[in-house]
């Protein structure tokens, strides 16, 4: 994708030659459809710094039109100036757009990078990498449930292997957003032209699939191997001297965030983060859509071992995930601060790669889709009673169940604690136990169930 500069007009605004813009995919696929800024200031602007740009909108309503929550989280009033020829976006053009008087806000699209863990590739066997998930009292919980195919759990990443045999039956058609010019060069793999194949190149989403879906093959099973994956393909790959990293057009990835929501995700999984460097908190908007849809987002907290903010886990109702060591305490690489949610296991974690091989990694990433996985397994257990469990019910009992590292109820590095997945399930069924049993209204699908107080 060519660069581009992501505007916000104002509530109530309707600045002429925006308000009808295609969406922006659409213009890369037909150009015949892309239409240039009528609105006199802002051409006035692009004029002035010797810029033509197609106008676009930033995402694509649901339906036919922007539903009562894309409208109230802003979605609606997203739009992206894309330049028509490949060139540099002067910060003077970013200054004079947000100086129209409709204009909320306004930035350059970037790319943002984060470093991957490296996995080790190993050979296959079941018993491997069994400490872990017990550790989470993983195989007590799946007495009780190895989740439902109608509960599905979104992996944003950097796509999944698609044929692998330890998941792939539970596989979604997926996302393709991964479009990046800037920087080219420095990227391996897929890492233009958004499409439909999110097959992952390096291996690093794949390894999380398999945390939470494996079969058990020839791995320890996944969290709930019952559920669907969707995969949505945010980043691609590059390498910066001798480190791998992962690297994404934010506004790409919120627009996987929305694209997962739309597509029914009731869990997404984003096993990555960015740090705020400028402008609009990241991915504040899109989450606000998919918080607003029910839609539980679980997040690593990172891997620099600092107090720090990693995006969107630093979010509020984000569910930020740090990890321990396989002795069970704090890992010393685990980011932390009092956005941290809960840790769980993230070191030396054995999973399903690339072209149906088996590898460890370490990271707070593989600590992030046990927790998914957790949130899975409880809206399953809730399902199979007729409940549609809320996406703050589900935070409750986790927070509520958690082993604690000390006497604080929230503790800086470790959150409200360690997960404890069979607690957690335990203490869902008496309340499920308690639950009124007339039906009530619910959004989104499974209208038939009724909700849990």
């Amino acid at each position: 994708m060519k660069p581009h500069v992501e505007l916000t007009v104002r509530p109530g605004t309707r600045p002429r030659g925006l308000e009808d813009a295609p969406y922006w995919e659409d213009i890369i696929r037909d150009k015949a459809r892309a239409v240039e800024p009528t609105e006199p200031q802002l051409a006035a602007v692009l004029r002035r710094h010797r810029r033509a740009a197609w106008a676009t909108h930033a995402y694509a309503p649901r339906g036919g039109g922007w539903s009562r929550d894309e409208i109230a989280s802003g979605l609606d009033r997203i739009y992206r100036l894309v330049l028509q020829v490949n060139g540099d976006i002067p910060e003077a053009l970013i200054r004079d757009i947000r100086l129209l008087p409709y204009v909320e806000s306004a930035h350059a699209g970037r790319v943002a990078a984060a470093p991957m863990p490296e996995p080790r590739a190993a050979a296959m066997g079941a018993g491997i990498g069994q400490d872990s998930r017990d550790a989470i009292h993983l195989p007590e919980a799946q007495g009780h449930s190895t989740g439902d195919p109608g509960v599905v759990v979104a992996v944003l990443d950097t796509g999944v292997w698609l044929d692998h045999p330890e998941y792939a039956d539970v596989v979604l058609p997926g996302r393709d957003v991964v479009d990046i010019l800037d920087g080219a060069a420095s990227f391996f793999g897929d890492f233009l032209d958004a499409d439909d194949d999110p097959t992952d190149p390096v291996g690093h989403g794949t390894h999380v699939a398999g945390i939470i879906a494996a079969r058990g093959l020839h791995m320890p099973v996944g969290v709930v191997p019952r559920c669907r994956i969707l995969p949505v393909r945010v980043l691609g790959a590059m390498r910066q001297g001798e480190r791998r990293v992962g690297a994404g057009l934010v506004d790409n990835i919120n627009v996987g965030i929305k694209w997962a929501v739309d597509q029914g995700a009731q869990v997404i999984n984003m096993s990555l983060g960015i740090r705020h460097t400028a402008g609009g908190l990241p991915h504040a908007e899109v989450i606000e859509y998919a918080r607003r849809q029910g839609v539980t987002v679980v997040a690593a907290a990172g891997n620099d071992g600092r107090e720090e903010l990693y995006y969107p886990g630093a979010l509020p109702y984000v569910i930020a995930v740090g990890a321990v060591d396989g002795e069970g305490s704090v890992a010393p690489y685990s980011t932390w601060g009092m956005q941290v949610s809960l840790v769980a296991p993230g070191t030396n974690i054995y999973s399903s790669y690339l072209e149906g091989g088996y590898a460890f990694s370490t990271g707070t990433s593989h600590a992030t889709p046990f927790v998914s996985g957790a949130v899975a397994m409880l809206r399953s257990v809730a399902r199979a009673r007729g409940v549609a469990l809320g996406d703050a019910q589900g935070k409750h009992v986790l927070k509520h169940t958690a082993d604690k590292v000390g006497r604080a109820f929230k503790d800086r590095k470790a959150g409200f604690g360690q997960l404890n997945l069979l607690d957690a399930v335990r203490l869902l069924e008496h309340k499920l136990e308690q639950a009124p049993a007339h039906p009530r209204p619910r959004p989104r699908a499974h209208r038939q169930e009724r909700t849990l107080n």
